[in-house]
């Protein structure tokens, strides 16, 4: 691994924690899709992966599906008898997502539900169902509605992870204060102080929240 002069820590673990094939043919088709790119970094992905693996979570929440990226990230840390349900708000978005997850052996194990994902949260918790794991990456403006029904659904010692934490900066700059950015704000802030949880929050690439469900 060659280190250069001015190298950033997010360029050194780049080197050395590669993205896999499968993960860059799901990113390279985000992109040719004309899909935005802003699929979780792949050392992130790589510790959803992790996580899932260590807590044992089976029962899996995905809010945001975009083309697979993370869902794949997510599968992978599944036993033989987990379950993702994906909220999506493009059908076209989960189609993609779907297809990538069949295609590396993981699309009996995922539900999408298309529309609001306000509203498939709603209709979840009716249902009376409950996840042992979250992964909070779409619509910033909504970011704090996700967290309260992330808490609402959570199995005790549910894990929650929400991505995004910095808007790319504009989180932390005063001169940016949009609806995105304050909800975003407050997100990190209910984070870090809610009693329900116990929480961290990662610095690299564009911010990694990390919460535990009392």
């Amino acid at each position: 691994m060659e280190i250069t002069p001015n190298m950033t820590p997010e360029q050194y673990v780049d080197q050395l924690v590669q993205e896999d094939e499968a993960l860059r043919a799901i990113r390279e088709a985000i992109i040719g899709e004309g899909m935005p790119e802003v699929s979780v970094a792949h050392p992130y992905g790589k510790l959803l992966t992790f996580l899932i693996e260590v807590s044992g979570a089976q029962e899996v929440l995905e809010i945001g599906a975009l083309g697979g990226y993370s869902g794949l990230c997510l599968a992978r840390g599944l036993g033989k008898k987990g379950r993702i349900v994906s909220l999506e708000l493009k059908e076209a978005y989960a189609r993609l997502a779907h297809k990538h997850m069949k295609n590396n052996g993981y699309g009996d194990c995922v539900e999408y539900r298309i529309g609001p994902a306000a509203d498939s949260l709603q209709a979840l918790q009716e249902e009376g169902r409950t996840f042992d794991f979250f992964f909070i990456d779409a619509d910033k403006e909504n970011y704090p509605v996700y967290l309260e029904y992330a808490i609402a659904l959570a199995k005790p010692g549910a894990i929650i992870a929400g991505d995004n934490c910095f808007l790319r900066g504009r989180t932390l700059n005063t001169d940016k204060n949009g609806p995105a950015v304050q909800a975003v704000r407050r997100f990190n802030e209910t984070i870090a102080t809610d009693p329900r949880l116990v929480s961290t929050l990662l610095p690299a690439y564009d911010g990694l929240a990390l919460a535990r469900v009392k």
